[in-house]
């Protein structure tokens, strides 16, 4: 069974960075042809996704983050990570990592398996 877990601090300061990591188990973050996303959703709002990461390593960006966003892996640890800087108070989120059938799903549908969400504070 493919599952999903988010880890990271929940409380991050303005223009600082926020890291999160998604630890991935039942499979394999390099299985052809999956891919890897970051979606938030901020109080009152939809889903927005963030990124993507393919089972090659490729990324992909939310052009509205691209300046702020860098999504890596570790594929010793079957681990993908996000980074966000600077945070800024409309930062302040759930974040959630899920999977899809290939990069081409870079948008919050299409996700087959989802982490349950973490949420990030911004203070000042």
């Amino acid at each position: 069974q493919v599952q999903l877990q988010e880890s990271g601090p929940g409380l991050v300061k303005h223009s600082q960075t926020l890291s999160l990591t998604c630890t991935v188990s039942g499979t394999s973050i390099t299985t052809n042809y999956y891919a890897w996303s970051w979606i938030r959703q901020s109080p009152g709002k939809g889903l927005e996704w963030m990124g993507i990461i393919g089972y090659d390593g490729s990324t992909y960006y939310s052009p509205s983050l691209k300046r702020r966003t860098y999504i890596s892996r570790d594929t010793s640890k079957n681990q993908f990570s996000l980074q966000l800087s600077p945070v800024t108070t409309d930062d302040a989120e759930v974040d959630y990592c899920a999977r899809s059938g290939s990069t081409a799903y870079r948008h919050s549908y299409g996700m087959d398996y989802w982490g349950r969400g973490t949420l990030v504070t911004v203070s000042l």
